[in-house]
């Protein structure tokens, strides 16, 4: 996060310099020299990244599912059905907020001429949508077709599922492991990259593109903060009948503060699985559903795609109506869950999404690159609601149990949590 936030500074010094002091008129060749290195750096990050998100993609989804499920206790599928609720409706929150405030982004003239105005209605999304999932696997891959390799590595899961031996899962492990890796190690890159990116930026655009990205960042935040607040609050309601506050608060202290620092769900397990044992929960519970949480719990990241998708949108004048905006929300819920485990996986999912309204690779490229840069407070404040919610949810159901079975939880649950025994 620190060399991500130095690289942006940098970026940000460079650009703001060469922009006000109008270089490009008065040392013309040193100009040319900083835009070629700019330049590069910044097309070598989000090029490296463009090409192995579809193969990525494709090995995460279908190894995924190619899994045996580890329980088929009613708990843990009472605890995955509201895991999916939960990002569905973070989803339809981000569309909803998002579409009330309208944020667009300075483009380049020349992809805002070369981008199609996107499908008007439901009809023509679904034309989209239908012509892109039956195309070839290995051209939607090779052609960053996003809902051809969700579709096929979909396929391609549950398929295998049936008859995958011990050794097929391992190796699929092993490849979906390696190209893990592969893109951590772009990752790293990534403040060579965004150094590159903000200083075109600035050239291009001028010093005001940082009022847009600050107003992109305070509208994910409200998106978020909705979900901490509202939405999570609402659900938890409905299933407890009880306050839920209490728990939520306890969630964010206890969790969200170290996932917001930790930026990965994965590393909050421990934290998550602690919390859980002072809450009094079954053991043998959330030792599976807290794991579990983690690679299929995306709120956040359903939040990044959805944001990120409609500013593209927004900013080539793409009308979203009701249809396309409810499938763009199922499309974003499948793909968070998608994005599981991989560092900026949500972000690379923002072209699938944006495929969607026939917005071209280059204008998803460019929001892809504003992701990254917003990306040092947005990854964090995504993990944290995440991983938060793991507990929430897992607590959630278990305390719902405990009330049919007539254990008097109401006084913990509306008052304080530390009491909570089996």
């Amino acid at each position: 996060m620190l060399r991500i936030g130095i690289g942006l500074l940098v970026g940000s010094i460079l650009g703001g310099v060469t922009y006000t002091t109008n270089l490009q008129q008065s040392v013309p060749e040193l100009y040319t020299c900083l835009e070629t290195i700019f330049v590069i750096l910044g097309n070598l990050f989000i090029g490296a990244l463009r090409s192995i998100a579809p193969v990525l993609i494709f090995f995460i989804i279908s190894t995924a599912l190619m899994q045996k499920p580890k329980s088929q206790s009613k708990t843990i599928q009472r605890q995955m059905m509201l895991y999916v609720l939960g990002t569905f409706f973070a989803a339809l929150i981000a569309v909803i907020i998002n579409c009330s405030f309208h944020v667009t982004i300075p483009i380049p003239d020349d992809i805002k001429t070369d981008t199609p105005t996107g499908p008007a209605d439901l009809p023509q999304v679904l034309i989209t949508i239908f012509n892109s999932i039956v195309s070839n696997p290995i051209d939607s891959i090779a052609n960053g077709n996003f809902l051809g390799v969700l579709f096929w590595a979909i396929m391609f899961g549950f398929a295998a599922r049936q008859f995958a031996t011990k050794g097929m899962r391992s190796g699929f492990e092993a490849v979906t492991n390696t190209f893990t890796k592969l893109i951590s190690i772009i990752i790293e890159f990534a403040p060579f990259g965004i150094c590159g990116l903000v200083f075109m930026s600035i050239i291009n655009s001028g010093i005001g593109i940082f009022t847009d990205y600050g107003f992109l960042l305070i509208v994910y935040l409200i998106c978020t903060l909705s979900m901490f607040f509202v939405f999570n609050a609402l659900l938890v309601f409905i299933v407890l009948k009880r306050n839920p506050y209490p728990l939520i608060w306890k969630t964010i202290k206890d969790s969200a503060v170290t996932a917001f620092f930790f930026r990965s769900s994965a590393a909050n397990i421990p934290i998550n699985m602690a919390l859980c044992k002072r809450l009094g929960l079954d053991k043998n519970n959330y030792s599976i559903s807290i794991p579990i949480g983690s690679t299929i719990n995306m709120e956040g990241a359903a939040i990044t795609i959805i944001t990120l998708s409609l500013v593209a949108c927004f900013s080539l004048d793409i009308q979203v109506d009701f249809g396309p905006a409810l499938i763009l929300s199922i499309v974003a819920t499948v793909s968070a869950i998608g994005a599981s485990g991989v560092s900026g996986g949500s972000i690379l999912l923002v072209p699938m999404a944006c495929s969607l309204f026939g917005i071209n690779g280059d204008m998803a490229s460019a929001v892809v690159a504003v992701g990254f840069i917003i990306g040092v407070i947005q990854d964090s404040v995504e993990t944290a609601l995440n991983s938060s919610t793991d507990v929430l949810f897992t607590a959630t159901i278990q305390f719902f149990e405990k009330i049919k079975k007539g254990v008097p939880v109401h006084k913990v649950v509306g008052g304080t949590l530390d009491d909570v025994k089996d």
